[in-house]
């Protein structure tokens, strides 16, 4: 493939991201919308997980402590992985590159990608539900959820959030092979 081909298909696929997350950003427009999401988003940051795995012992005894010991192991695991990840590629959020893109709720940190608040949510949920199954239809639509709160409130692309993804769901894979 020629360089001059290759930088056409980068330069189309940055269009098509940013198309995407102007698309998504759209909802921020809508306050109520904004505000739900801008919860979601809190909720996702660790709250509504680190309840889960609370309560995950007095729901499930042994089993439950299991889970949530795995669960919080891929979470550090998560946290080392995107910290790395941002720090390496510095890429910034799209209110800052982007006019069009209206902030819903302030940034944890300066960079976007991998996003970190969806790495959590797919590894969690992956984690969650391979030990409790019955957990799928809470945390499946809080999960996506939690993705989109990420392209609504205009703090990442949506290839920030499929690198999340795919990064979450390779670290809960991973943590599978190893139990």
């Amino acid at each position: 493939m020629s360089i001059m081909r290759s930088e056409r298909l980068w330069r189309r696929a940055g269009e098509i991201d940013l198309s995407l997350c102007v698309l998504f950003n759209r909802g921020v427009r809508r306050r109520a919308v904004q505000r739900l999401f801008a919860v979601i988003s809190r909720l996702g940051n660790g709250v509504f997980w680190y309840a889960l795995m609370a309560v995950l012992p007095f729901t499930y005894g042994d089993a439950g402590v299991v889970s949530a010991l795995h669960m919080a192991l891929v979470g550090l695991g998560g946290v080392v992985l995107y910290r790395m990840m941002k720090g390496y590629i510095n890429r910034e959020r799209p209110f800052v590159n982007h006019p069009q893109i209206r902030l819903g709720a302030m940034p944890l940190d300066r960079f976007s990608f991998p996003s970190g608040h969806t790495l959590h949510a797919v590894a969690f949920t992956l984690v969650a539900v391979h030990h409790h199954p019955s957990l799928a239809f809470v945390l499946v639509p809080f999960a996506l959820l939690v993705a989109a709160s990420r392209m609504v409130l205009g703090l990442h692309y949506p290839s920030d959030v499929a690198m999340g993804t795919m990064v979450g769901a390779g670290l809960a894979v991973g943590s599978f092979l190893l139990i």
